[in-house]
């Protein structure tokens, strides 16, 4: 069974991450995420974080199965997902004046 996933129409992409290779890493998330050696970053499921990042690895579990989730970055690993919850942050902090990072995402 194939994960539920969906690409934010923006995807933000790590310093790690090239361009040419996307659609071959959007390709392993979704059949194969412990082939793809990648963070993702997601909106929290907890209403109280805004956003979330995590190995892709664990898109293996069952869980996501069968529940949708949607990615708006993909980093090389922890030090390039922490950059681009930081590169977000600036964007929305420039055009809104606030970090409401989940309205920022979603307008």
């Amino acid at each position: 069974m194939e994960r539920m996933l969906t690409f934010y129409p923006k995807l933000y992409l790590g310093e790690g991450i090239k361009e040419t290779k996307l659609d071959k890493i959007k390709k392993k998330l979704v059949e194969n995420p412990l082939l793809a050696d990648v963070y993702v970053l997601t909106f929290a499921r907890n209403p109280a974080d805004q956003l979330e990042f995590f190995d892709a690895k664990q898109l293996k579990q069952r869980f996501y199965d069968r529940h949708p989730l949607e990615i708006i970055g993909i980093a090389r690993d922890y030090e390039d997902a922490v950059k681009l919850v930081e590169q977000i942050t600036r964007e929305c902090l420039s055009e809104r004046g606030d970090c409401r990072l989940k309205e920022y995402l979603t307008c």
